[in-house]
């Protein structure tokens, strides 16, 4: 097998991926803040790096990679749900985690094995922050605990951020009294009606950056092999928490940073002002979750993916062209094959998807075109490939006749009625009915074991 190339965006290159350890690979990716419903933009991520996750299963062994996704269940819009909805933020976080992993799942994204919530791990966050004041690097004020950007020399490894650069005088409101405006908070000082823990430097609640470094110090621990996310986070999620990680532990938080690219909606930013957000939870109603993850994945994830109705209808045909060459060697023997060279290959230089999917499809025309003793192992190699991008999960008659919604009763009974036609000789109607079922957008599979069908 091929060596794995990724792109590291510590050192701005592709290179040749190699676990520090083989028999546990750690790899984490930023989840979501569980406030509200997740948008498509949202869900690049997840399906992105499963794709990573399942390639890298495959390669050292599922019992030897270790995958963390958190959750953040306490963040200030969480804070303002619950104060709109009256309600304790638990029911805010409880609710959104399991919407976001519903729908997740229906993309296609396998579980990771361990999926932390911030407020699990609060005291874990404390103790970071007692060493990194006991270094220097951070200070207490009235409002909370700041990291001193000034006093880590090494700050901006990731996103070439530079002082010099730094707009000053910005400032987050309550946040007057921190020393620099490019300081930010590890701790955020109790305020009434917030949630608040215990500490040694004030009661209070921990800020954002802090959560990731201290959830994987105390789940995968030492330096990952891998940190994922979405590229708005590079700057300053991520980089902070290089910075704290570095400044409290002395050493890299992780090997290798891996950012997808933006989404964008008919070529314009979704924003809630622009009105153009659209919810996974709202798409998986008009459409089958395997077409948004293929869509999703149509586009390099290092690339800009912009989300149009033209690209899910393709996708809904590039899926049915699939499904249809699955369909027609179902009933070969069910083998064990190698997803084939070429499509690992493409997999393997930093997860091109475009090139894989376009071999997904040069094995689907094989299955195609199969003679009779060679379909078992076009099946195979298909649905191995499949395998890996997370598609064809589905049987393709079930497949076709999702399609066909409140219809399929019916076409079952049209179906049924021409093969008894056919039987008793009389072509002029099972022509009729095979007319009856085109204008339906039913197409008709006539086999050696029977007849099927499949929306067109």
């Amino acid at each position: 097998m091929s060596d794995l190339f990724l792109t590291n965006n510590l050192t701005r290159r592709k290179e040749k991926f190699a676990p520090a350890d083989p028999k546990r690979v750690t790899m984490y990716v930023c989840g979501p803040t569980v406030y509200n419903y997740a948008h498509i933009g949202n869900a690049r991520p997840p399906v992105v790096f499963d794709v990573l996750y399942r390639l890298l299963r495959r390669r050292y062994g599922a019992e030897h990679v270790l995958y963390a996704r958190n959750f953040t269940d306490i963040d200030d819009r969480i804070i303002a749900k619950a104060n709109e909805e009256g309600v304790a933020i638990e029911d805010v976080t409880e609710r959104y985690a399991k919407i976001y992993e519903e729908d997740t799942a229906a993309l296609g994204v396998i579980k990771p094995n361990i999926a932390p919530r911030a407020t699990e791990h609060v005291s874990d966050m404390i103790a970071m922050i007692e060493q990194l004041i006991a270094k220097g690097v951070a200070y207490r004020a009235q409002s909370g605990v700041y990291f001193s950007v000034d006093a880590d020399a090494d700050y901006g490894q990731l996103s070439r951020w530079r002082r010099d650069d730094a707009v000053s005088g910005t400032r987050i409101a309550g946040e007057e009294d921190k020393r620099a405006a490019y300081d930010f908070a590890l701790w955020k000082a109790a305020k009434p009606g917030e949630p608040a823990w215990d500490a040694p430097f004030g009661r209070g609640r921990p800020g954002w950056h802090i959560e990731c470094s201290a959830m994987i110090e105390a789940r995968l621990g030492g330096t990952i092999d891998i940190h994922g996310g979405g590229v708005d986070l590079l700057f300053p999620h991520h980089e902070n928490e290089i910075a704290q990680t570095r400044c409290a532990h002395g050493r890299a938080l992780a090997r290798f940073w891996l950012h997808n690219g933006f989404l964008t909606l008919e070529d314009e930013k979704m924003s809630k002002s622009l009105g153009n957000v659209l919810l996974v939870h709202d798409l998986l109603k008009e459409w089958p979750g395997e077409v948004l993850r293929l869509a999703l994945l149509s586009a390099h994830y290092r690339e800009p993916l912009n989300w149009t109705g033209a690209l899910l209808d393709q996708t809904k045909t590039s899926l049915n062209r699939l499904y249809g060459a699955l369909q027609r060697v179902k009933d070969a023997p069910d083998t064990e094959e190698e997803p084939p060279a070429a499509f690992l290959a493409a997999l393997m230089d930093d997860l091109n998807t475009p090139k894989a999917i376009a071999e997904l499809f040069a094995l689907a025309s094989a299955a195609n075109t199969a003679k009779a003793k060679d379909q078992a192992q076009a099946k195979a190699q298909l649905k191995a490939a499949a395998g890996l991008l997370g598609v064809l999960r589905q049987d393709p008659d079930a497949w076709f006749r999702a399609g066909a919604g409140d219809d399929a009763t019916k076409i079952d009974s049209l179906v049924a009625a021409r093969v008894a036609a056919r039987a008793a000789k009389n072509w002029a109607e099972a022509d009729r009915i095979r007319d009856e079922l085109t204008a339906m957008g039913v197409e008709v599979l006539d086999g050696p074991k029977g007849s099927t069908w499949r929306m067109t």
